[in-house]
């Protein structure tokens, strides 16, 4: 596919969607900061809330399987610590849906501790084939999208 057709089909929707997660000692490891594999629990955490907001928690007919996640840690979290997880919409697909992640302060966007993006294939809950994202489910999740 060209370039500018490709372009042509992705639709990034405007705002975020924000999670607080208080930190708990238990994030912590041996080196006195959060564990770097907490920080994906912190991003499952949002996803899951933001599906939750959007009607499309479990149980569902539908579910968003992680296909691919990246993450650069920017800043160790030390405890005591409340996060906020910033989430957007970058890219939807026939059956992907590309998400970007912020983790920082909660309230303060300029603290950042880790940048992630990752992809979310829809499938179906019962049988887990490949299913394409609806407009409806689609718009849902935009629709938890708060613009700042």
């Amino acid at each position: 596919m060209p370039q500018a057709e490709a372009e042509n089909t992705i639709k990034s929707y405007p705002g975020v969607f924000s999670c607080v997660i208080p930190v708990k000692w238990g994030d912590m490891d041996a080196l006195n900061h959060v564990n770097n594999a907490v920080y994906f629990q912190y991003m499952e955490e949002a996803r899951a809330q933001l599906f939750q907001r959007a009607g499309l928690a479990m149980p569902a007919k539908k579910i968003g399987i992680l296909a691919h996640v990246s993450c650069d840690f920017v800043k160790p979290i030390l405890y005591p610590e409340t996060i906020e997880v910033r989430l957007a919409i970058s890219k939807v697909g026939r059956s992907s849906l590309t998400m970007t992640a912020l983790i920082c302060q909660q309230g303060n966007i300029n603290q950042v501790y880790a940048k992630a993006s990752f992809v979310l294939v829809g499938a179906n809950a019962t049988t887990g084939k490949i299913e394409a994202w609806t407009s409806g489910e689609v718009a849902a999740l935009a629709g938890c999208l708060v613009t700042e």
